[in-house]
């Protein structure tokens, strides 16, 4: 069949693109254990490094994770993901959301206990991703310092990444970081009257 005019100008559009990209794409060829950043208010900051998660798993590699806020609660994500316990370790060391605990020295000791689990997983030498999930929220409260943090996340090994989530992240966090996602939220159903519900906040 003929090619038509637009078909014609369709595919030399394209292919003009493809030639940028893989130009590009060739020329992007550095590696090294990347420092991510999930912020902002809207939802979906743990969600996305439980995605980083699973990615990691499919190629068979292992994975640390250490929650600094979140509480005992079971969570489908925690259920999942001890089917797994050669590939991921997981320390809940929150003690819940900082309005229920009400006690400041309680949550300094357990941040700072969270921190030590950190520390332990990012020397290891077989992690390929670790989580510190909802630890800007211990940095906005001050119950750690930032320096403290900024520097044993800096002297981790060069090719192990690591994505920190939570909201209000310090900017010297980033400013360190290599990618750095803000959610933004647009609608919430709870403000609609709608809770918590399994599968998707748990």
């Amino acid at each position: 069949m003929q090619e038509t005019e637009e078909a014609r100008r369709h595919r030399e559009k394209k292919a003009r693109i493809k030639a940028v990209k893989d130009r590009l794409y060739a020329a992007r060829t550095g590696r090294k254990g990347l420092l991510l950043v999930h912020t902002g208010r809207g939802k979906g900051k743990t969600t996305a490094a439980f995605g980083l998660v699973l990615r990691t798993l499919g190629h068979g590699r292992r994975v640390g994770i250490v929650q600094f806020v979140k509480g005992r609660r079971e969570t489908g994500e925690r259920r999942f993901l001890e089917r797994f316990p050669d590939l991921v370790e997981i320390r809940v060391m929150g003690e819940g959301f900082t309005w229920e605990t009400q006690d400041r020295e309680r949550d300094v000791r357990a941040a700072r206990a969270a921190l030590d689990e950190a520390r332990r997983m990012l020397a290891a030498p077989d992690f390929h991703l670790v989580v510190l999930d909802e630890l800007n929220i211990v940095l906005r409260y001050g119950y750690l310092p930032v320096e403290e943090v900024l520097a044993v996340l800096a002297a981790r090994r060069p090719d192990l990444h690591v994505v920190v989530t939570g909201r209000n992240a310090p900017p010297a966090l980033i400013e360190a970081a290599d990618l750095v996602t803000e959610m933004t939220e647009i609608k919430h159903p709870f403000r609609a009257g709608i809770g918590a519900q399994a599968g998707i906040e748990y």
